[in-house]
């Protein structure tokens, strides 16, 4: 029997969650968001965009976070933080996200979410953090496994805070973010078991489309990523867009002209 953490327990729950959008979405805060690292591409949009502006218009209570805070916790400048942060804002726009129905709101002008993280420090061990699996694979691309930065390490509390602040009762994240979830409830349970029944343990909404839960980059890598130069930018150019298309990786066993053609894993049948 699948345990409470589960995929499949967590897809089910998802099913019920839309079922009571439909019914009452007046009964439903989300908070999602994004880190301003730089223009929003594909693997965005029908990741959770797209599904952002649907929760939007079918009148559920909608937070958009641009969390630029975070951004300072993994890297070594501030350089380009409030360029990406319009820029960011200019994508959501273009999406169809509504700011007359959902609110869109920088880390940085709500100081409460960091006071909110004080408390919640005390609350997760070490070694909780260093068990969770978003963590453990985000210090091993970023080659932090000899010096990890405190406030990276620490950034599921703070991502707690920023739920709870809000008391979203859902948050649309992706597989991979799930266990970032997992530690907020941990975190919710311990600060309700203390202080009383507190704070709104949230729920986390999975994405129906199974293949846009990873959208592979144009070169065949399995994650479009802004980091490995792969993807198709919602700002680029139709001319930009033909010339990335047209190198697409396709099908790396197809190399004669008489040679069967293979959809599996060609991300132009994926896309």
């Amino acid at each position: 029997m699948p345990n409470e953490n589960s995929y499949e327990v967590a897809l089910q729950k998802s099913n019920a969650i839309r079922e009571g959008l439909a019914k009452t979405p007046e009964k439903f805060t989300m908070l999602t968001g994004d880190r301003p690292t730089g223009r929003l591409h594909l693997g965005h949009y029908f990741g959770t965009l797209k599904g952002r502006v649907e929760l939007q218009n079918m009148g559920a209570k909608t937070n958009v976070l641009i969390a630029d805070y975070q951004v300072i916790t993994d890297r070594d400048t501030t350089e380009h933080i409030q360029d990406n942060v319009y820029n960011m804002v200019m994508d959501y726009l273009a999406c169809g996200i509504d700011p007359d129905k959902t609110m869109i709101y920088a880390h940085s002008a709500v100081p409460a979410a960091n006071q909110l993280m004080l408390p919640f420090l005390s609350l997760v061990s070490e070694a909780e953090l260093a068990r969770n699996p978003t963590v453990k694979a985000e210090i091993a691309q970023k080659n932090f496994e000899q010096s990890i930065p405190v406030g990276f390490f620490t950034y599921p509390i703070s991502q707690a805070a920023d739920i709870t602040a809000f008391e979203a009762t859902t948050v649309p994240v992706g597989e991979d973010q799930k266990p970032m979830l997992e530690q907020t409830v941990e975190i919710v349970r311990k600060f309700n078991s203390i202080y009383g029944d507190t704070l709104v343990e949230p729920q986390v909404l999975l994405e129906q489309n199974a293949a846009c839960l990873r959208l592979p980059g144009i070169d065949g890598k399995a994650k479009m990523s802004k980091s490995l130069g792969n993807c198709i930018y919602l700002s680029d150019s139709p001319e930009d867009i033909r010339t990335k298309v047209m190198s697409m990786f396709t099908d790396p066993t197809h190399l004669r002209r008489e040679d069967p053609g293979h959809t599996e894993g060609n991300p132009v049948f994926i896309y």
